[in-house]
């Protein structure tokens, strides 16, 4: 992945298609500003749906790293896999 455009939401909303194609085709991101503050980002879906799987992963390593803790240290007062992980998407949501 190349460098991010940076663009104000107002450029991004008149060149649409173009920020697209350039996610797309040039696997350059942009970054959206709105006041002067970065808000959004465009990527292409590939690189998106990369980075959810990459996120996924290191989440499940995590909770099973906590549940092998746990699991060590006594079953008093521990929670399953399946609550951690309810809990953690409660917390998100």
């Amino acid at each position: 992945m190349r460098d991010p455009v940076i663009a104000p939401m107002a450029d991004v909303r008149r060149h649409l298609a173009d920020v697209i194609d350039r996610a797309h085709r040039d696997d350059v991101p942009t970054i959206i500003t709105r006041r002067g503050k970065q808000e959004a980002v465009v990527i292409d879906i590939n690189e998106y749906q990369r980075l959810r799987e990459l996120a996924e992963r290191a989440e499940d390593a995590w909770l099973n790293r906590l549940a092998d803790e746990a699991e060590s240290e006594g079953v008093e007062g521990s929670v399953t896999l399946e609550e951690m992980a309810a809990a953690l998407r409660d917390h998100h949501a």
